[in-house]
C-alpha cells in the first residue's frame, strides 16, 4: 500500500470559485498510486469544497446567487460580525458545502465523471490563500 501526501496553496477568487481540478490530476499523477482513495481537505472555516459541473458557467453564478439568498451579508441577522459583514455567512456558506471530498482514483486520475470539477469555493468577500491538504492511499 502507498501513501502520499501534497499540499496546496489555491490563491481564491473573491466570492467565488476556482477550479483546482488541474492541480489535483498533476499531484494524483505524481504520487504513482493507480488505483486508490483521495481525500482532498480544506484547513479554513469560510471557504468550501464542492464537485460540480465544469462545463455551463451559469452552473457556478446560480449557486452564487443562492448562496446571497441562503446565507445574506446583513449584519442584523448575526452576532458573530468581528471580521465584518461576510464573515457569518462565509460560516454558513461553509457548512452548506465541504471541507473534505473523497474521490476514488483509477488508472493514475481522480475518477470524477466528464463534467466533474472539484471547486475551491471562497465564501469571503476578499481573496486568499487557501491551504488544501491532499491525502492518497492505495496502490
Amino acid at each position: 500500500m502507498k501513501q502520499a501526501q501534497f499540499t496546496l496553496d489555491v490563491e481564491s477568487t473573491p466570492s467565488g470559485f476556482t477550479n483546482i481540478t488541474p492541480a489535483i490530476v498533476r499531484c494524483v499523477r505524481n504520487s504513482g498510486v493507480q488505483t486508490g482513495l483521495l481525500t482532498v481537505f480544506l484547513q479554513h472555516t469560510s471557504a468550501g469544497l464542492i464537485i460540480q459541473e465544469n462545463a455551463d458557467p451559469d452552473v457556478l453564478a446560480d449557486l452564487s446567487r443562492w448562496f446571497d439568498r441562503a446565507a445574506p451579508q446583513d449584519n442584523a441577522l448575526y452576532t458573530h460580525t468581528f471580521e465584518g459583514k461576510d464573515d457569518m455567512p462565509a460560516h454558513i456558506r461553509t457548512v452548506l458545502t465541504n471541507v473534505s471530498l473523497n474521490i476514488p482514483v483509477a488508472n493514475g486520475r481522480p475518477a470524477l465523471g466528464t463534467w466533474q470539477a472539484v471547486y475551491l469555493c471562497e465564501h469571503r468577500n476578499r481573496a486568499h490563500v487557501r491551504h488544501v491538504v491532499l491525502h492518497l492511499i492505495g496502490e
